[in-house]
């Protein structure tokens, strides 16, 4: 049986290791039968984590849509590609012509960024349905990290990240990077990066309410209360700025704001905080002379920090103590990534720019501020039950299963059954698309392209690698970015059996308008390519790295990026202030008065008791998003465990491997009990994205294991009100055994 070795990138999360797949070609018919890490990869390096080897298992799911799903008298059933399009150009267009553009929303999931054809093509979608009602997984994870970096930089994804392979003391807030390979920031095979660093003389400090992998690993961990890392920053701060310990360096002829600053934090002494954050004042001063002392350190916080209800300060602030101890834009500390194309901050005139705006409009119902051209993700139900003028009569959803991902997913999942209409792209039969009237299937990531536009730009190293599809796509079905053409086309009037071509050619005309003006038509016609790849090609040659058509030889196309087999390696990261700014004032806002004034709501709930008990998510290694848990490979290794300290599981009567009720003003959901001394008493810990348990979803797997569904007993109203992220970490709860008596729980305790 002859055999064949390719390449791919790892599409399952942002570590985006190089993959090596050994093909079988048995009677025509290409089989993977081995997946290992590529050792020539530039950027992993041979690294693999457990998740890349279900690429196979994803590519043979036997519950992967393959074909159109239509419902027809109340069921969903197969179709052709015919059928579900007529379906979509018979139903969608009258409801937009009844009720308005805003009567459709529109809702974007995470594996978006990770299928380059969906994320190049998927603003245009959302242009061409000219909504206001604009939701993403972002509210769900990153929005006050891209929030701060607007306000500072003045662009939403100009993301500084760790300059790992350089630093000498890594702090880490809310994150676990061993498991996650890095979150907001491209950094796979962190393990053995962070066992260099402590080889080398270096430290590692992990302050977490979970003694995590990371922790555990580390040279020091530091329990926290959830929500309390913004007392703890600002004690950071604040001991910074009292103890003389500021140390600008260059980049201080660059700030707007130090005394500003210094004012505001002045009121957030250690002493004070300490109560409410749980970390003992003599820590925090410690952590901070240390900070300051380091030659090359940083502060790195993730989704922990993001995804409460001062989620936005906390990003803020870590920015903030970075610069202050010298640590911003030099090596070893935290820099920019400098992408090879498609990157906001390299395109454009460098140094300054507009800026950001937000709040250009209020949700409908809530009155949520509009941030980086989206409302809350926990606005969409209310926005869909809410009867009214500009209520939401029909719903695209391109890759998310947000009626398990957001909080009161049982709210949005009776909505969704409200909706005059629903399309979903999506691959499976989930929580979400159970719901759907028509769903459009993508193709295997195995059988397209793809090229990471995203990670390139939190990459702990610059790099530019492609991978070319690995199996023949089935006959006559479309790619995802056609998927999405197609629609547009029905949006805009010409029909589902429109010349994609031409529509094509139209809109990449369209978005090189955006910088090249009058010459757009000259440059879309000098790439003789289709689809995302001349998309591509246009960014890698127009970009830092490129041959700017021709002008420069040496640089940049696709055509070289496809040759290198193991990609191209663009060196480490150098510093890029101010030429990364786009700020209106041309300097790094240090001090922004959105967040000064937020820090009143800190200062008054600076006395507030903390609960006796509250639940935070957890992410594992063999899973990152929902849709895993129906690749078996992956799926043995799982379990939906909550972990719950000694000391809480004694004072709740609560046995190892028992069940438990988790419930929250009446909504609960059970789960098997795992007793943890790495847990913080007060704390207990579900993993994300399980609950795999409705009626009419199609994954056969993960229904053998469903889980508990985490977000089912927490509040779609709690956000953090800057950015709109929801407040998922840090909620009170109540806990109990399953089946035991307060007669039996207090004889348990005795």
């Amino acid at each position: 049986m002859p055999e064949m070795i390719a390449h791919r990138i790892c599409p399952f999360c942002e570590a985006c290791c190089g993959l090596e797949l050994t093909i079988s070609d048995e009677g025509g018919v290409k089989r993977v039968t081995k997946v290992r890490g590529h050792a020539e990869d530039v950027f992993s390096k041979g690294y693999l984590c457990p998740k890349g080897v279900a690429l196979k298992d994803l590519h043979e799911d036997p519950d992967r849509l393959r074909t159109p799903m239509v419902r027809r008298e109340g069921k969903l059933v197969p179709a052709t590609w015919e059928e579900a399009f007529a379906e979509i150009e018979r139903r969608l267009p009258p409801i937009i012509a009844q009720y308005g553009k805003d009567a459709v929303a529109l809702a974007i999931g995470n594996p978006t960024v990770h299928k380059s054809g969906l994320l190049m093509y998927v603003q245009r979608l959302g242009r061409a349905v000219g909504t206001q009602n604009v939701f993403t997984a972002s509210t769900l994870d990153q929005m006050p990290k891209q929030l701060s970096n607007g306000l500072m930089y003045g662009e939403f994804l100009s993301f500084p990240v760790p300059d790992i392979e350089r630093t000498d003391f890594l702090l880490i807030l809310g994150a676990n990077p061993i498991v996650s390979n890095g979150s907001l920031w491209t950094v796979p095979n962190f393990r053995d990066k962070a066992k260099a660093l402590r080889e080398r003389g270096g430290k590692m400090v992990v302050v977490d309410p979970r003694r995590t992998e990371t922790a555990v690993a580390a040279d020091q961990h530091v329990f926290i209360r959830p929500g309390g890392d913004v007392f703890f920053l600002l004690g950071l701060v604040n001991t910074l700025f009292e103890e003389k310990l500021i140390r600008l360096g260059r980049v201080g002829e660059h700030l707007n704001g130090v005394e500003e600053l210094r004012g505001a934090v002045a009121r957030f002494a250690p002493e004070k905080v300490a109560q409410r954050c749980g970390v003992e004042a003599a820590t925090i001063r410690e952590l901070a002379r240390q900070l300051a002392a380091a030659p090359r350190a940083v502060v790195y916080g993730r989704i922990g920090t993001c995804t409460q209800e001062y989620g936005t300060l906390c990003s803020w602030l870590i920015d903030v103590v970075n610069i202050l101890t010298g640590h911003f834009d030099e090596p070893g500390g935290v820099m920019f990534p400098k992408a090879a194309a498609l990157q906001a901050n390299s395109m454009g005139k460098s140094g300054k720019g507009k800026g950001i705006v937000t709040g250009r409009r209020k949700s409908r119902v809530s009155g949520a501020p509009e941030v980086m051209g989206e409302f809350p993700m926990t606005c969409l139900a209310e926005e869909i039950d809410t009867p009214g003028e500009g209520q939401v009569k029909a719903l695209v959803t391109v890759a998310s299963n947000c009626a398990l991902s957001s909080p009161n997913g049982p709210r949005l999942s009776e909505a969704l059954d409200k909706l005059d209409f629903m399309v979903s792209l999506d691959i499976y039969v989930n929580e979400t698309t159970r719901h759907a009237d028509v769903i459009l299937p993508g193709l295997s990531p195995l059988e397209e392209m793809h090229y990471d536009v995203a990670f390139p730009q939190l990459s702990y190293r610059n790099h530019a690698r492609y991978s070319a599809p690995v199996l023949p796509a089935p006959e006559g079905q479309p790619a995802e970015w056609e998927i999405i053409l197609r629609l547009i086309a029905i949006l805009e009037g010409k029909g589902a059996n429109a010349d994609l071509n031409k529509l094509d050619d139209e809109l990449a005309v369209e978005d090189v308008k955006r910088v090249a003006g009058v010459m757009a038509s000259l440059v879309v016609k000098a790439v003789k390519r289709r689809g995302p790849e001349r998309l591509l090609d246009l960014g890698l040659r127009a970009g830092p790295y490129g041959d700017q058509f021709g002008m420069k030889p040496s640089g940049l196309n696709l055509e070289k990026v496809m040759a290198a087999r193991g990609g191209i390696d663009l060196g480490p990261l150098e510093p890029r202030v101010p030429e990364v700014l786009r700020t209106p004032s041309g300097k790094i806002e240090l001090a922004p008065q959105m967040l000064l004034d937020d820090l009143q709501r800190v200062e008054r709930d600076m006395a507030r008791r903390a609960p006796e008990l509250v639940v935070i998510g957890r992410r594992q290694l063999h899973s990152n998003n929902s849709w895993m848990h129906n690749l078996p490979v992956l799926a043995k290794a799982q379990d939906c465990t909550v972990l719950v300290s000694p000391a809480d599981a004694q004072r709740l009567g609560l046995e190892d491997g028992s069940l438990a009720r988790i419930s929250r003003d009446g909504v609960a959901v059970e789960a098997e009990v795992e007793i943890s001394d790495a847990m913080m008493p007060g704390v207990i810990s579900l993993p994300h994205g399980w609950g795999h348990d409705e009626p009419g979803t199609q994954m056969s797997v993960a229904a053998r294991k469903p889980g508990a569904n985490l977000n089912a007993v927490l509040d779609e109203n709690r956000r953090d009100p800057l950015s709109g992220n929801a407040v998922l970490s840090g909620v009170a709860v109540q806990m109990e055994a399953v089946g035991r008596t307060a007669e039996k729980v207090a004889e348990f305790a005795d």
